[in-house]
Parts: structure tokens; C-alpha cells; sequence
């Protein structure tokens, strides 16, 4: 393990985070940045403005061929920006050591001549707004969702699985009436799709209009060309075949909004609270051993007490998510505001978007791994709800009121509040009630395993 990490998501969990870094890690953000230089030039080249010909076929592979960019050209954008690069002086600006990247490989190929149309007009900002925008989008698509998507459906198939396994449900920590697993995992199943659904169809903003978003730049060197409407076809470009799209932001300045960020992670963090409360119940299904863990061999539960087996996945997602959302609620409180036309405090901030994401599939790879290790342990269930008889206290006073008796509620709340009772107790109450034979009978019928309404059909989802 290298003594230079200082963060457990390059250490202890950089495993589980190879997709995310392809896709959101700084040499992800270079790529995107070269894209959107390399594709702004391409779409340049297509106005017919003075001085800038039509792309030949053999200069738009030229182009094409940069990306992906190797180790090599990571070098040497990173020396540009930090020390210097042959007669270039280093930079100490991001983008601006990609545009001189890209001028370097360019500078012996036929477009030599046109290197000054890189970057034309433009404001590094420009070039941000849109890479940011489609790291976020893949880091959504292809990371987030696939990794949700998973969890939903193993909270699906346990809601199928033990649609029918009844427990006893607690309400403020205390017997309430019985309910199933299978229904209980349902309810996070139905807010989990929810999440996940408002997720597939977010929409991303950028801006692409210069010094303050006014295309300043732009009309005063070709004061003929509709820029917006250019603008707004150049990042639309982006979305074939896409779910979450990016848009023009139309009225900006040096930067976008990014109200639209907070609304992503503001949607992801609703997600993760939802998976958070999630890991919490599951704890306390497990403590309480209603759920059982499967050993896994060779491990260990404690350094001192051999018998454990700690819900130590639901424990590592729960710190992870807290971690994320942390991150997640920053950004969203953060980033839409900036002074003026802008500053330069949401630079280092968005930085850290990887980092917030990765807390999250940390937490994401945690849950699934405990729920491959669970089993409900439907004896425990059972004798926990067999120790509450006045459970029933609910359909019998509920039945009651449905034939017309007096104060069921309070004799009912007489009878069994603060109380244990046992079955005999409640027997004999509904026999000592003034009431029809055909009612008593229906109260006798009350039971523990059938008094759970349309639970199961809730988990097996009503259609």
C-alpha cells in the first residue's frame, strides 16, 4: 500500500472504485476538457467563418485521434500546468495547459495554421461548465444508477421472498400490530424507484458564452453569427443517445448557475437517506434477531468475543452515506452562490464531486454485500409476535366502532395500555362484551398470524 494515500477512498477502498475513477477521476476531467475543446473546434469549423475552411475528413481524424488521451499526454498537460513544458512556462491554469496541449499536437499536422481557433472566444469557464456537466452525467449513468439499480432490485426480490413472513411491527419503538418483511422491504423498494426514476431524467446545465455569458467575445469578432442559437446546438450535441441530458443555460454569467447540480445531488442524497434509514432498520432487525447474518469464514466479529457477528456492512454504508450526503449538501448549498459575476470558490470545490460519489458506491457495495449474507429468522419472528397478544387490541376496538358501541377505544385502552396480557384476558373481555353472537364470533377470529391487512399484497406489489 503506498505511504502517499491520505484518503480511504485511494487506500482501502480504491478497489471498489475502478469505474468511478475512469469516469470522474482528473484524468476523466482532462479527457473531457479535450473533448470539448477538440468538438467546440470541430463546430467552429462548420459556420464558414472568414479565415477558418471546412474541416478536411483527414484533419477531423486528426482530431479524433487525440482521445483517449495516453499516460504520456496526462504528463505532459500536468508539467504545462505545474512546471513547464519545452519553451512553455508553466501555466498554473488547468484549462489553459489544455489548450496549449492541443496546440502542441496539432502544431506539425495540416491544421497548423488554424491553432488560434482553439479555445476561440472562449473563457475557461466555458470549457468547465460542459465537462463537468458530462462527468456527472457518466458518473450518474454509469456508475450511481447501475449501483442503485442493483439494491433495488435485491429489495425487490426480498419483498417477493418473504411477501408473507410476518413480524411484529413497532411504532415509536413499541409493539404496534403485525406487518411483513416482505411489505417492510417493500416500502423501501417503492422510495428507492421513486429516486431512481427523478434520477434517470435530470438535466444538467452549462454555459457557453464567454467572459460574463453575454458571447461579448463571440459577436464582436463575427457579429453576423447567432451564437446563442450556435450554443445551444453545440451542447446538445452532446445528448445522443443519452438519459440524462445537458442544456444551455441562457442567461448566465462567467458561470453557470448550478441550481441543476444541486438538484443531482440533492437527488442523489435523497437516495442515500433513503438506503441510510434503510442500513438503520436492518441493525436493528439484526440486533433484535430478526434477522440472522451468514458467517463468512476466516471472518472475524470482534478481536476479543469469537462469537460475534457484527452488521458490520450496514454500519460501514451508514458512515459512508453520512460522509457523501455531508458532501452532497455542501455542494448544493455552495455552489449556486457566487459573488458578482463570479469567483473562484466553487473551483476547488467541485473537485471533490468524485469524492462524494465514491462514499456513495462504497456505501452502495457495502449494503449489497450484507444483503447477500441475510436470512429472516422467522422463529424469532414469530415468538416475538406471540408475546403481544394485546396487539390486538387495534381490530378489536376498530370492530367495535364499526357496530356501533359505545367508547370502544377507551375500554380497549383500559384493558391492555401499559399492559401485557395473554390470549385468556382477551378472551374473556369480547365474551363479557354487550354485544351480538355474530360480532363476538367475528372477534374471536382475530388473530395474530392473519390481523396484516393487505401486507402481502403490498409486497408483492398491488397492481
Amino acid at each position: 500500500m503506498s505511504k502517499s494515500h491520505i484518503s480511504p477512498l485511494d487506500g482501502r477502498y480504491k478497489s471498489k472504485l475502478s469505474a468511478l475513477s475512469h469516469y470522474m477521476g482528473e484524468a476523466a476531467l482532462s479527457g473531457q476538457r479535450v473533448n470539448v475543446e477538440i468538438e467546440y473546434f470541430k463546430a467552429l469549423a462548420g459556420l464558414g467563418l472568414k479565415n477558418f475552411p471546412k474541416l478536411k475528413e483527414s484533419e477531423v481524424k486528426i482530431l479524433n485521434s487525440i482521445l483517449p488521451l495516453s499516460e504520456a499526454d496526462l504528463v505532459t498537460i500536468k508539467d504545462i500546468e505545474f512546471r513547464g513544458y519545452r519553451q512553455i512556462k508553466a501555466t498554473n491554469h488547468d484549462v489553459k495547459a489544455i489548450e496549449y496541449f492541443l496546440k502542441l499536437r496539432l502544431g506539425a499536422s495540416s491544421l497548423k495554421n488554424r491553432l488560434e481557433w482553439i479555445h476561440f472566444a472562449l473563457t475557461s469557464e466555458d470549457i468547465n461548465s460542459i465537462s463537468y456537466a458530462l462527468m456527472l452525467r457518466d458518473g450518474v449513468e454509469n456508475v450511481l444508477l447501475p449501483e442503485l439499480k442493483k439494491i433495488h432490485k435485491e429489495l425487490t426480490d426480498l419483498s417477493k421472498k418473504y411477501a408473507s413472513t410476518i413480524i411484529l411491527a413497532r411504532t415509536h419503538g413499541q409493539a404496534a400490530v403485525p406487518t411483513t418483511f416482505g411489505k417492510e422491504f417493500k416500502v423501501f423498494e417503492y422510495r428507492l424507484r421513486r429516486q431512481i426514476k427523478q434520477l434517470e431524467k435530470q438535466q444538467i446545465s452549462c454555459k457557453l458564452g464567454g467572459a460574463v455569458g453575454n458571447f461579448n467575445a463571440h459577436f464582436a469578432a463575427f457579429d453576423k453569427v447567432n451564437w446563442h442559437s450556435f450554443a445551444k446546438k453545440f451542447i446538445s450535441g452532446f445528448n445522443k443517445g443519452r438519459g440524462v441530458k445537458i442544456f444551455l443555460n441562457e442567461v448566465s454569467t462567467q458561470i453557470d448557475s448550478h441550481d441543476t447540480y444541486a438538484e443531482l445531488f440533492d437527488n442523489v442524497k435523497r437516495a442515500n437517506t433513503i438506503l441510510l434509514d434503510f442500513c438503520q432498520d436492518m441493525w436493528r432487525y439484526i440486533s433484535d434477531d430478526y434477522i440472522k447474518q451468514r458467517p463468512v469464514e476466516g471472518e472475524v466479529g470482534s478481536s476479543t468475543m469469537p462469537q460475534k457477528v457484527n452488521p458490520i456492512d450496514f454500519e460501514n454504508a451508514e458512515g459512508n452515506i453520512g460522509l457523501a450526503n455531508a458532501l452532497f449538501g455542501y455542494f448544493s448549498s455552495k455552489l449556486p452562490v457566487s459573488r458578482l459575476q463570479r469567483d473562484l470558490s466553487d473551483s476547488t470545490v467541485s473537485r471533490n464531486f468524485a469524492v462524494a460519489f465514491g462514499y456513495s458506491v462504497v456505501a452502495y457495495s457495502a449494503i449489497l454485500k450484507g444483503l447477500g449474507k441475510i436470512s429472516v429468522n422467522t422463529q424469532k419472528c414469530a415468538q416475538a409476535l406471540h408475546e403481544h397478544p394485546e396487539v390486538l387490541a387495534e381490530g378489536v376496538q376498530t370492530i367495535l366502532r364499526a357496530c356501533g358501541i359505545q367508547n370502544p377505544y377507551e375500554k380497549l385502552k383500559a384493558l391492555t395500555r401499559g399492559k401485557k396480557i395473554d390470549n385468556e384476558v382477551l378472551r374473556r373481555f369480547i365474551e363479557d362484551l354487550d354485544v351480538s353472537k355474530e360480532v363476538k364470533d367475528k372477534l374471536k377470529k382475530l388473530s395474530l398470524e392473519q390481523y396484516t391487512g393487505i401486507a402481502a399484497k403490498l409486497a408483492k406489489g398491488l397492481k
